[in-house]
């Protein structure tokens, strides 16, 4: 595994100088190290990006309808007292503090997220089925310490039951690859273990158990969706941002990177969001010996399709995010998105959305063609829309993101020791969603943390943290790995009401705990 600089790292950049930074990329990444250099008084350096506005991942849209979308189900919890700080300088009390309320939609019922800790909401005999797999697997089989990838781990710690009727199904749904290529260093904080004792204590004496996890509060912007924070940090860094250049090729030896737009810049430094396997096979091309470019290609990803559908009706339910891990939808998550924020739609009293995401890749085929409709039959068949509600669609939204999520193959860790070393070695520091592949570490606030501790790298030499993060499995999924922690993640608790900060400036919401029901 690729491991941090030492903790005595001397700064790359001495003190006093200001040799040139290109940052290719205006995602959380890159916009995250932007702000930092800018920050610090850093004035030497360019972020670029192919799109029109920046963002990346994280951008939101507003379509014709009035309805504000993003790409996929982000939420806004936090690692890092940075990244709360810079939350609040950029939103003020522009935003909401909800409560999640999660669910499985599996066998025309509801199940209280996470699955495994709420078998009891199932059929009594599959309840049976998976409290019996469960104990032999715990009991007799190997232990997860043994497992040599995700499916083996899934086998052990959850057993048969578990694993036929959610983990596998679902897990080839979201990642569109056999949990069996993918390695368990990933899990951590996303998969919560259970062991048979909790299980049988939940079923017999008829308890609920979803206070799992680390985001079960989460804030999110009052207007223009998750991209309203990014754009906010675009703007204040805008005197440095150059958008709408597409990046053809690198040249090491002249450090000069090519746009298809015939400019040219030069650099000192190189900061890539980029997919490391594009850099390299596409970019680099014949500059990165052959077994670079072959090792890089080995990353694995999927692709994904966010499908938004409007409605208009009141929105008829509180809950947040769902999960689907039956094959009568092609989408693994739903979001009320409408119920994150009162702007989300036209007018929050007589519409409500939907955001599906639909992953694919050579694995799980989509039919570009036909994945709108695909979707709106699998949210009618799945009960998210009632008989007649189709007549009610106002409008629809679809973002193909070709690169979505980044496989923790069996693989990865050999890889990036390989890789990512080699572009240091030539001035190239690979970072983010895509840049560092590392999906453990790739939230949000990972991903703009990591540019802004290779700010702090380059000109402070302190040492970086997120890329070297390794997860433990944990009971409640907390405190699964060293570093900060917000003082709202972990909080609260489903069926909470949902506390909205107005921008009238009163920030109540962000200084209190709401109240129960």
């Amino acid at each position: 595994m690729h491991q941090n600089p030492p903790p005595s790292a001397e700064p790359v950049i001495p003190a006093g100088t200001q040799p040139r930074i290109l940052i290719l990329g205006a995602g959380p990444t890159g916009l995250g190290a932007a702000y930092r250099l800018k920050e610090l008084g850093y004035k030497n350096f360019v972020v670029v990006d192919r799109n029109d506005k920046a963002g990346g991942l994280a951008r939101s849209f507003t379509d014709d309808h009035g309805f504000t979308w993003d790409i996929g189900g982000h939420v806004m919890f936090s690692h890092y007292d940075y990244y709360d700080q810079l939350f609040e300088k950029m939103m003020g009390d522009e935003f909401t503090l909800n409560n999640r309320e999660s669910w499985v939609r599996m066998m025309d019922r509801w199940v209280p997220y996470p699955f495994q800790n709420n078998i009891k909401y199932l059929p009594r005999e599959v309840a049976c089925e998976c409290l019996i797999g469960l104990i032999r697997a715990q009991a007799t089989g190997p232990g997860p310490a043994e497992a040599k990838n995700f499916g083996e781990f899934i086998d052990a710690v959850f057993g048969e039951g578990i694993a036929k009727y959610f983990m596998r199904p679902y897990n080839f749904k979201v990642w569109a690859h056999p949990p069996e290529m993918m390695n368990k260093t990933w899990i951590g904080e996303r998969v919560a273990v259970l062991d048979y004792e909790r299980a049988l204590r939940n079923l017999v004496m008829d308890t609920d158990d979803y206070g799992w996890g680390p985001n079960n509060q989460f804030k999110y912007p009052l207007r223009g969706g998750t991209g309203e924070f990014y754009k906010r940090i675009g703007d204040a860094v805008s005197e440095h941002l150059s958008l709408g250049r597409e990046l053809v090729e690198i040249d090491l030896a002249s450090k000069t990177a090519r746009f298809a737009d015939g400019s040219e810049e030069k650099y000192d430094l190189l900061l890539s969001a980029m997919p490391i396997d594009r850099l390299c096979n596409d970019i680099l091309k014949d500059q990165a010996p052959a077994h670079i470019r072959e090792t890089a290609a080995r990353l694995l990803h999927s692709g994904g399709y966010m499908v938004g559908v409007g409605i208009k009706r009141p929105c008829p339910s509180t809950k947040s995010w769902m999960y689907f891990p039956e094959d009568n939808c092609p989408f693994y998550r739903v979001t009320y998105l409408s119920n994150y924020s009162p702007n989300m739609t036209p007018d929050k009293e007589k519409f409500y959305s939907l955001l599906c995401e639909t992953s694919h890749s050579d694995h799980k085929p989509v039919d570009e063609a036909k994945v709108i409709e695909d979707t709106i039959t699998g949210l009618e068949n799945a009960g998210l829309l009632e008989p007649g509600e189709r007549d009610d669609i106002v409008t629809t939204w679809c973002y193909h993101a070709d690169y979505s999520y980044p496989t923790p193959s069996v693989e990865r860790d050999e890889i990036l020791a390989e890789v990512i070393p080699w572009l240091e070695q030539h001035g190239i520091y690979s970072r983010g969603r895509f840049g560092m592949w590392k999906y453990e570490v790739s939230n949000t606030d990972h991903t703009l943390m990591q540019g802004v501790e290779l700010v702090n790298r380059w000109l402070k030499g302190e040492p970086e943290t997120t890329i070297g993060i390794v997860y433990q499995s944990t009971e409640d999924g907390r405190k699964a790995a060293t570093h900060e922690r917000s003082s709202v993640a972990g909080s609260g608790e489903k069926r909470l009401k949902p506390v909205v900060v107005s921008g009238s400036g009163e920030a109540a919401g962000a200084r209190r705990s709401p109240k129960t029901d």
